[in-house]
């Protein structure tokens, strides 16, 4: 049987479809207008944002890095412009030993540029460029440049350099500058300058470099630039230029700092020269030095374990972070402290007969049979021990803590360094502190008052500490600022200003005090422990030999420095004013094991006031380099000479003083 179809429902379920299929397709086109109304009205304002982005990139320009230079505009840290092989491990289609092979075959790649390309490449991120070679040469920009097309993720770039054009010379004043490290960059990124440091790969590490950095660094500029597809540079749209950072005018005369360093020769040690009536400090010497220039690329291996392995420690800021009993040079000081505090008259006398004795135990003078009578002018002179000895018991540490505090012993100086060292400036309440876990050695006796009036015991102070105190009693108690930089000349005004324009405070010292103390620190170098030195100065100056034990020496022994190793001897010490009428220049110098302050001590002083106050510069003979054993036995016969004694007769003892 044949079954008939039902036309009238066909085409209804065919009109039922088609309403489906047509509401469908209105649905979606409806969804698109939707869509597209949203993007076009709603959304127009930030796709278009994006859009610019994706054709528009911001590159920083990096800002000149500030000139340093000395107060006499000689230029101690400069820029120069330079190209660059850099790789960015995140882009190489190769491994990363295999480009570096194939670059060496184009450029030279020494040993040391691989090792310190892979240091520098621990310490960045994957998508940052890292130099392997710097100072590319024209030539091999040009051959790298032909085979670019095989090496992506290889650049050459042109950098802005830092060069330190006197190399070891002053080198603890200026510092240098490094790539950032991952730790600098964090603190960089979470600090409030952050944007000024996008395209900054390096930082100031040390000295100056680090401790004026905001305003070396300068700020930095951008521009626009449109892009293509791929990603190339097509124009520029704008540029906004970048400021270079502030110079920095230093009141450092290189030349003087030449003269000294040259005058240390092979001896270890410290110096500083200061301007009393500014603060300026005219000279900073930490010897040995170092190359800051090693540093700027990122130093070798090899470099900074020989720097950092010497037994000499050139990295030690010696005047900023070097504490070191002052020995005989705080006698001055504590003749002031008398004069002050009524606890002597200058005409006031004692008699030495070579020793004092306090508690049953012995303190030698250095002089065997002593000095004799002994005022306060000969007491400096010729650095009589058991004045001072006597001196010290009589005034009690309180007394003496409280005095030498306002001259800046055992006081951080505020100077434009960081890590400086406070130093100790002892009392009762620091023995109590610093001797917390042993309570039998927390009580303050009458021996630890003897040693500290001659300069020894517990005293540890700074050669910057010395300086800043005799600059201070040069200025007749007037206290300036020691700093380094005395001028900061912004770049593009050249306008000039000075970072310590007034003094700190005034110690109240009767001017009669003073003028008896400096006159028989003249003494000193006329007819005194340093006279020798000063033979023939066209000028007359102040001074203070001192010597500081390093070990102890027993009881009935005699002090023979060829008997001791060597980094175990003696430092020596001197304290300098001139010219002694209107003090232009004051000094402190440590020689670390260096025997008497009147052996070598003093003579380094000399050619130092020859230069800056007469022009005159060492010969060739004079600045000939003393070995240590010859430079030793000189300073034993000077003082010999000068106390009219053999190293035979000198007497042993329980507790040495200091020599001169």
């Amino acid at each position: 049987m044949t079954e008939l179809k039902d036309n009238q429902r066909e085409l209804h379920q065919f009109r039922l479809r088609l309403t489906v299929l047509g509401a469908l397709v209105f649905f979606c086109f409806a969804a698109l207008l939707v869509r597209f109304v949203w993007l076009q009205v709603y959304k127009h304002s930030d796709y278009v944002a994006q859009a610019e982005g994706n054709r528009i990139a911001l590159v920083p320009i990096e800002p000149n890095r500030g000139l340093i230079l000395d107060r006499n505009g000689v230029v101690l840290a400069r820029n120069y412009s330079a190209f660059t092989l850099e790789i960015t491990p995140s882009k190489l289609s190769a491994t990363l030993d295999e480009t570096i092979d194939e670059l060496s075959k184009l450029i030279t790649v020494e040993p040391k540029d691989r090792k310190r390309f892979k240091k520098l490449l621990e310490e960045s991120k994957g998508f940052e460029s890292v130099p392997l070679r710097t100072r590319l040469t024209d030539e091999e920009v040009a051959r790298f440049s032909a085979q670019r097309f095989r090496f992506p993720g290889v650049e050459v770039q042109a950098r802005l350099f830092r060069q330190y054009p006197l190399g070891e010379i002053a080198s603890h004043v200026i510092g240098y500058i490094g790539r950032i490290n991952t730790s600098e960059a964090k603190a960089i990124a979470d600090g409030e300058d952050a944007a000024n440091y996008n395209g900054t790969d390096h930082i100031g590490k040390e000295g100056l470099e680090k401790s004026y950095e905001k305003q070396l660094h300068g700020v930095s500029g951008y521009e626009e630039v449109e892009k293509s597809a791929g990603g190339r540079a097509v124009r520029t749209l704008s540029r906004t230029p970048a400021k270079p950072g502030s110079n920095l005018i230093l009141s450092i005369d290189i030349e003087l700092q030449k003269v000294i360093e040259e005058a240390f020769g092979e001896w270890r040690g410290a110096l500083v020269a200061i301007e009393p009536e500014t603060g300026d400090i005219l000279a900073y010497v930490s010897r040995p030095g170092y190359d800051p220039n090693l540093f700027v690329d990122g130093i070798d291996t090899q470099s900074w374990n020989d720097l950092n392995t010497s037994l000499d420690k050139p990295m030690v800021n010696r005047p900023l972070s070097g504490t070191y009993p002052p020995g005989s040079t705080f006698k001055p000081f504590m003749a002031l402290a008398a004069l002050e505090l009524g606890k002597r008259t200058p005409g006031q006398t004692i008699f030495d007969p070579g020793s004092f004795t306090l508690g049953g135990h012995k303190f030698r003078d250095d002089k065997p049979g002593g000095h004799g009578t002994v005022d306060m002018y000969k007491s400096i002179v010729e650095s009589c021990d058991t004045y001072y000895y006597m001196l010290g018991n009589d005034m009690g540490i309180d007394a003496i803590t409280d005095f030498m505090k306002p001259f800046g012993f055992g006081q951080l100086t505020g100077i434009d360094l960081e890590h400086e060292k406070q130093g100790v400036l002892p009392s009762k309440e620091w023995k109590r502190n610093r001797f917390k876990k042993n309570p039998a050695a927390q009580k303050w006796v009458g021996g630890d008052t003897i040693s500290i009036a001659i300069g020894n015991g517990f005293n540890s102070y700074t050669p910057l500490q010395m300086a800043h105190a005799v600059s201070n009693l040069a200025n007749n108690g007037i206290v300036m600022k020691p700093h380094l930089v005395k001028i900061i000349e912004d770049s593009v005004t050249r306008a000039r200003k000075l970072t310590v324009p007034k003094e700190s405070y005034r110690i109240p010292l009767k001017q009669e005090h003073i003028d008896i103390i400096k006159n028989a620190m003249v003494g000193v170098t006329t007819g005194g422990t340093a006279a020798r030195a000063f033979v023939g100065a066209g000028y007359t100056s102040g001074g203070k030999t001192g010597t500081a034990q390093l070990v102890a020496i027993k009881k009935n022994e005699k002090y023979n420095a060829n008997l001791i190793a060597e980094r175990l001897r003696d430092n020596a010490l001197y304290t300098a004013f001139a010219p002694a009428d209107k003090p232009r220049i004051a000094i402190a110098v440590v020689v670390e094991n260096g025997g008497f302050g009147a052996g070598v001590a003093a003579p380094i002083v000399r050619k130092a006031l020859d230069y800056y106050l007469l022009g005159k510069r060492p010969n060739e003979k004079e600045t000939t380099r003393v070995p240590k054993e010859d430079a030793e036995l000189r300073s034993v016969q000077d003082v010999q000479a000068e106390q009219g004694v053999s190293d035979d007769n000198k007497p042993g003892a329980e507790t040495p003083g200091n020599k001169e």
